[in-house]
């Protein structure tokens, strides 16, 4: 179990839409990836009911991210410290205007809600921070 603080709010880079970027660092290394403490409930008066209850307890330290991963013994701390590089890579402050990986996000979030145009800028190469370069998929949804 690994968990480090960052000092901007991170939530919704690190989940990226529709929770997929998330759903991809977790994927990639076999490892869980919890957004916890306070702030990490989008709905505020929620969290404020859960505040105090067992399970919850995290709710009183700041944001920050968990990783946990259950794995055989000799690959756990490669796949651990793969995760929080991949994090960490993630979470580096970069100028709004040379944010390539926001750009990736919002062509995706695009394409998820078939919005995307083929005029749209067209990004070059792989700029996602994960070793493999995994087709976007369509989230399933109830409709």
């Amino acid at each position: 179990m690994k968990k480090f603080l960052v000092s901007f709010n991170f939530v919704g880079r690190l989940l990226g839409p529709r929770g997929n970027s998330l759903k991809r660092v977790e994927a990639t290394t076999g490892c869980r990836v919890f957004i916890r403490g306070k702030g990490s409930i989008k709905d505020f008066d929620k969290e404020e009911l859960l505040r105090g209850r067992p399970g919850f307890e995290h709710l009183n330290e700041p944001l920050h991210i968990l990783i946990e991963a259950e794995l055989p013994v000799n690959v756990v701390e490669l796949r651990l410290r793969q995760a929080q590089e991949i994090i960490e890579e993630l979470l580096k402050p970069v100028d709004e205007s040379q944010d390539i990986y926001k750009r990736q996000q919002l062509r995706e979030l695009a394409m998820l809600n078939s919005s995307f145009r083929e005029e749209s800028p067209q990004l070059s190469g792989s700029l996602s921070p994960f070793t493999s370069n995994e087709m976007i998929k369509r989230a399933k949804t109830d409709q």
